[in-house]
């Protein structure tokens, strides 16, 4: 009986060493494949864009997902848009999104200067890195929120200005324009209209009808009909977009006013492009769309190396584009 137990005993003790000695070996492979995976996991950013009809936006992504293809080892790349420019409930429905995704950086094109801040104020609570491009974020509302986001971009101001100063010099003091706004509650809308008032009243011409076609080419289209109609002398239309010049160069067809009627945009799409060449649309600004969403990725790559470098804008170039410069 007792040589039974120790025999029992004996092969006891062999079982449970080996059961140990198997738990150890997973232990180690299972410590050996977190190590591998966490040395080889690429940041997830997510570019969220306004609306993907428009061709700035849409040339945006194409750049954002060649550079990404370039510099594939680096980063994984989420392209977000919305259906159109005032869909805000969408965008903010697609920061939420993404940080229940969990991506490292969300980098934004907000519809909305104002409305968006408080999404991304989660998003930043989340520990997601957030870098705001095209349109800049309301400084009060941030500050209020208590949170800082990196701008990177360029000074909208001075791009529309330099339109505004180019459609002026074929201009005469006195002669009458009109102007379709952006989104009014957006930061880059406001500063494209204060650099084409600033151009005019430097040359002392008299903008008669601002209104908003917020983005809009068929409603930009609309309200320049009906400017043209209640002002006879208008002798250029000056819109914060190139979507909003191409419906008031329809309108401005419309009116059998071709050659009589400048028009100026801003973001250098390829259909106004076409336009320049064929002497339709004066001028445009240039603000490198393709590589805007660039700029903002290669910010945020940095921010997530370096989570505690100091947050700070970035201006990017913006460019007067011309027959001569398309020449």
């Amino acid at each position: 009986m007792n040589e039974f137990r120790r025999h029992w005993h004996h092969s006891l003790l062999l079982a449970l060493c080996c059961l140990l000695m198997s738990c150890i070996e997973n232990s180690d492979q299972k410590a050996q494949q977190v190590d591998v995976n966490s040395g080889d996991k690429k940041p997830r950013i997510a570019l969220i864009m306004k609306s993907l009809a428009n061709d700035f936006f849409s040339s945006m992504a194409e750049g954002a997902k060649k550079h990404q293809q370039q510099q594939g080892d680096e980063y994984e790349l989420i392209v977000n848009g919305i259906k159109d420019e005032r869909d805000l409930s969408r965008q903010v429905a697609l920061v939420e999104e993404m940080v229940a995704n969990g991506v490292d950086a969300i980098v934004i094109a907000p519809a909305d200067s104002k409305a968006l801040v408080p999404a991304l104020r989660r998003a930043r609570e989340a520990g997601v890195v957030v870098v705001n491009i095209d349109n800049k974020l309301d400084q009060e509302i941030l500050e209020a929120e208590k949170i800082s986001i990196p701008f990177v971009g360029p000074d909208n101001q001075a791009g529309a200005k330099k339109v505004g100063d180019f459609l002026a010099s074929k201009l005469k003091s006195g002669d009458e324009v009109v102007v379709l706004e952006g989104i009014r509650t957006s930061f880059n809308g406001t500063q494209r209209r204060l650099g084409f008032e600033a151009a005019m009243q430097d040359a002392g011409i008299k903008i008669v009808d601002s209104q908003s076609a917020q983005w809009e080419m068929s409603m930009a289209n609309t309200l320049a009909l009906s400017m043209l109609s209640e002002h006879r002398n208008v002798k250029a239309i000056l819109a914060a977009n190139d979507s909003m010049a191409l419906g008031a160069l329809a309108a401005v067809k419309n009116n059998n006013k071709t050659g009589e009627v400048a028009i100026v945009g801003f973001d250098n799409i390829a259909a106004v492009q076409q336009a320049i060449r064929d002497g339709q649309i004066l001028a445009t600004a240039d603000q490198h769309g393709g590589e805007l969403a660039v700029f903002g990725i290669e910010h945020a790559l940095r921010l997530i190396e370096d989570p505690d470098a100091k947050v700070e804008d970035r201006e990017t170039p913006v460019d007067l584009i011309t027959a001569e410069v398309l020449k």
